[in-house]
């Protein structure tokens, strides 16, 4: 049978006590007798009572919690970053409410909901890739919420309590596409999502900027919108196989690792040479990136700093903080991995 948590009011009762008194005889106060003191911490510990953050934090407007949003929980990415700003947060003295919105946009809106029920101190949060409508967000900043989106941002959502944390996904792509030049890839595809992602978008124009830059006219044909899963590009390599030798790609950039590893799977069963034949590149740098035969070239986004930051962006933005204005957006640089999957020389383990 559950018993109930014994309360402060559990307690002044039996001592005939006001809620009051016991609270600041629990916070050592000073106007309260160090007999009465004695009296409320024995029989707290014969009750086993301990306080209630959450509820502290509701009397007082605000806990002592900050809501942390993400699209999902798997993978490397996003519990490296989860863990950065677990760490961050607690050596700042903050507790963690994490939500997953399992990339869709009501569960979003419903962890919202909980959190600024839930009296956060701040909100931070990547979007899930349906988000579309942000109107979610603008209670969070009418409330003046601090509010950090990370990684995945709402373009043009600007206020006083509200900023970023991002990776240069736009350089991130174009560092990619380069190396691939480099290796003399001429055809190369590049599969990816949704353009209302930022991200997604920001890696395209990368991609077709680097082309460019080199004087290739990028082909429609080669852009391939696929789940962003390991069967997505699974898929997009089969559509791409099929067409005739003269139009398959010679190199392939991904903008996530499991669409790449997806791809790289097909085009093996195909009998194609990797990277001989096609050259492959991810984007996240995963941990089984390291692990694929061949191993997989990706760029690391910087996971756990990013995490950190955000939650130093939004300390920057409570009542308490001493700064002034609202904190500049902060966009961090990747790092290209060169592995196997797209070295012609065999030898990955270049950064």
């Amino acid at each position: 049978m559950l018993h109930r948590r014994a309360s402060i009011t559990d307690l002044a009762k039996a001592l005939g006590l006001s809620a009051s008194t016991i609270s600041r005889a629990l916070a050592d106060h000073h106007d309260v007798s160090e007999a009465t003191k004695v009296r409320v911490r024995q029989l707290a510990k014969e009750l086993n009572y301990h306080p209630n953050p959450l509820a502290a934090g509701l009397r007082r407007g605000r806990s002592n919690t900050l809501g942390v949003l993400v699209p999902h929980i798997t993978g490397y990415f996003f519990p490296q970053v989860i863990h950065g700003i677990a760490t961050e947060a607690s050596a700042a003295g903050f507790n963690v409410m994490i939500c997953q919105s399992n990339e869709d946009v009501q569960q979003e809106k419903q962890a919202i909901e909980l959190m600024m029920g839930a009296q956060v101190a701040g909100i931070l949060v990547s979007l899930a890739n349906t988000t579309q409508d942000f109107s979610h967000f603008e209670d969070v900043r009418q409330q003046n919420v601090p509010l950090v989106f990370f990684d995945r941002t709402v373009e043009g959502f600007k206020g006083q309590n509200v900023s970023t944390v991002t990776l240069n996904d736009y350089l991130g792509a174009y560092q990619v596409i380069e190396h691939l030049l480099a290796q003399g890839c001429r055809r190369i595809a590049h599969l990816t999502g949704p353009f209302n992602l930022s991200i997604l978008k920001n890696r395209h124009q990368g991609y077709l900027d680097a082309l460019a830059a080199h004087g290739l006219a990028p082909d429609p044909r080669l852009t391939i919108f696929c789940e962003q899963t390991q069967a997505g590009g699974a898929t997009a390599m089969r559509q791409l196989l099929r067409r005739p030798a003269a139009q398959r790609p010679d190199g392939l950039f991904s903008s996530n690792d499991l669409v790449a590893v997806g791809a790289l799977q097909i085009a093996k069963k195909q009998g194609l040479r990797v990277p001989q034949d096609l050259a492959v590149a991810g984007f996240s740098n995963e941990v089984f990136t390291a692990l694929t035969e061949p191993s997989l070239t990706s760029v690391d986004q910087r996971c756990e700093q990013m995490g950190q930051t955000a939650v130093q962006l939004l300390q920057k933005m409570l009542p308490t903080s001493k700064s002034k204005n609202p904190p500049r957006p902060i966009v961090l640089k990747p790092k290209l991995i060169v592995r196997e999957s797209s070295l012609h020389d065999g030898q990955g383990g270049k950064e």
